[in-house]
């Protein structure tokens, strides 16, 4: 994806197939780890769990580099 918001936060998702707390879990810490402020981590889950499981993936993949 060439427009991810935070390319410079990899985040394994390998193993974690069905698991959607488990992909917030990660995301979150990954984001956190990399200083992103709270408020931008809170968009970041308020977006992710506004849909179905697709949704959260494709959020997730907007947001940070999924590996």
């Amino acid at each position: 994806m060439d427009n991810i918001k935070y390319p410079e936060v990899e985040v394994p998702l390998v193993g974690e197939d069905g698991n959607a707390f488990a992909i917030l879990g990660r995301v979150s810490s990954a984001l956190r780890r990399a200083g992103v402020e709270k408020e931008e981590r809170d968009a970041y889950y308020a977006e992710a769990t506004s849909g179905d499981y697709d949704h959260l993936l494709r959020v997730t993949m907007n947001w940070v580099k999924v590996d």
